[in-house]
């Protein structure tokens, strides 16, 4: 009599695999946070004041770079279906054409942000000192634009080939990087101190990413000829990716701005929970990404149980993690928030909003784990070729749910900054259990009816 076979998420092979991509994936998706952290823990330690203008700076660049990130996308999905394929000799015409799109755009979006960065604060309500102070926050981050793209291309192309380690160690570098030049800039500079921080660790990063791939990947060698319409699904899958990450990442850096509107307090203590909720949230993409990987690689194989295993791995993983990480922030938001505000140098100034701080850790800790499921979710679903639908998940979640409750809630009615908290927690229950549900259903009826063959995914790559 033969034992029943474990279910995926269960089988100690797959969990030891999937978190063999997923924890350096993790550490580098959340270094982009930890810069951001750590620059924001400055300067609520040597001018608390100057948060917003940092935090609002982003508004513009936020929204470009979501897009951007979703474009790359598309790079990792087709690189990994080829190598779970046995082709990952063939993956060079993947990734030039992806590091062309990503310099062009990096271009594109350094010229937008700088021209729409003061009218857009102008537009939203900001008075002319805080629009200032912010647009020529944005401009400084926009020269970064470039640097940014070119990296995350190589990032995502090294991971896909199962190379994570060493994007890992390349994006902690320039964390210890950022880390610096914010202690160096920070105390005299403030918040422009911390830009131009920033600023300089996207050029080091992309140095450091571009030698790696040239030298440890086969991205420069001669590959066969792409077949017809690889470089159309190529492109049709970040473009679906990039709109979902413009509505959640803009609409969320929109709640910084009308946190800003109840009071420079308010944006603060706001800006810093989100900060830390983005640091969590970085985990959970990395959780994605090695699921996506996962996924691809079993849909370039065409196996559709397979697919259906490691989607609900990544979606079992996911949960259990974030039940982890939740009660984790629950326990240590007094001293994450004494540490964050409460600097000698500055103890007059902030140290009144520790109390309201720490509180606000609390009440978003379990929101948390439905951010992270939506985007496991939703690049799970990507990997195997669905692009519409997490797309529209995300749009109604973020776009038509959380700015309404947030606008509403924060700016007229008495819940002030808290009615921003109760919108995105509402929103991200929303889009998590919607992309889970989406993912399960997609995954039954791929089981049930077949997988598409290679043929027919280029013929239609934007079928869903």
């Amino acid at each position: 009599m033969t034992s029943p076979r474990l279910p995926a998420w269960a089988r100690p092979k797959d969990m030891f695999d999937l978190t063999r991509l997923a924890v350096p994936v993790a550490i580098s998706r959340a270094s982009f946070m930890l810069m951001s952290l750590t620059d924001a823990v400055l300067l609520g330690r040597y001018a608390p004041g100057e948060l917003p203008f940092v935090l609002n700076g982003w508004l513009p660049i936020g929204v470009l770079f979501g897009f951007g990130m979703g474009l790359m996308i598309g790079l990792q999905v087709l690189t990994a279906e080829l190598n779970g394929a046995g082709k990952g000799d063939e993956t060079g015409r993947i990734f030039r054409r992806g590091m062309a799109v990503a310099l062009t755009y990096g271009l594109l979006a350094t010229g937008v942000c700088i021209m729409i960065a003061r009218p857009l604060l102008n537009l939203i309500g900001f008075d002319p000192a805080l629009a200032e102070a912010t647009a020529a926050c944005t401009h400084i981050l926009a020269y970064g634009s470039v640097a940014h793209m070119g990296g995350l291309a190589c990032q995502s192309y090294l991971e896909a080939l199962r190379k994570p380690n060493i994007a890992t160690g390349i994006n902690m570098a320039a964390v210890l990087f950022n880390m610096i030049a914010g202690l160096i800039l920070v105390p005299e500079y403030g918040a422009i101190g911390v830009v131009w921080g920033t600023t300089a660790s996207r050029w080091f990063m992309l140095v450091c990413f571009f030698l790696a791939v040239v030298l440890l990947t086969p991205a420069f060698r001669r590959a066969p000829k792409a077949p017809a319409g690889e470089f159309k699904r190529q492109n049709i899958v970040g473009i679906g990716t990039g709109i979902a990450n413009i509505a959640e990442w803009g609409s969320f850096n929109l709640t910084f701005a009308i946190a800003t509107l109840v009071s420079i307090d308010a944006g603060t203590v706001y800006g810093l929970t989100v900060q830390m909720m983005g640091v969590v949230f970085m985990i959970y993409v990395g959780m994605g990404t090695a699921t996506s990987v996962r996924v691809a690689e079993r849909f370039g194989q065409g196996n559709a149980v397979s697919v259906r295993e490691a989607s609900r791995l990544g979606v079992v993983a996911s949960t259990l993690l974030g039940l982890i990480l939740a009660s984790t922030l629950i326990l240590l938001r007094d001293p994450i928030a004494m540490t964050w505000l409460n600097g000698s140098e500055v103890a007059s100034e902030g140290a009144h909003l520790v109390p309201q701080l720490s509180l606000m850790l609390a009440a978003v800790a379990f929101v948390t784990l439905f951010d992270g499921l939506q985007a496991v979710g939703s690049m799970a679903l990507r990997a195997q070729g669905v692009v519409w639908i997490p797309t529209v998940i995300h749009v109604g979640s973020y776009v038509f749910v959380m700015l309404p409750l947030c606008w509403w809630l924060g700016l007229h009615s008495d819940y002030g900054v808290w009615g921003v908290v109760i919108g995105i927690s509402v929103a991200s229950l929303v889009a998590g259990v919607g992309q889970v549900l989406a993912l399960e259903v997609k995954s039954a009826r791929a089981v049930r009816f077949g997988l598409p063959c290679a043929t027919e995914r280029a013929a239609a790559p934007n079928a869903h």
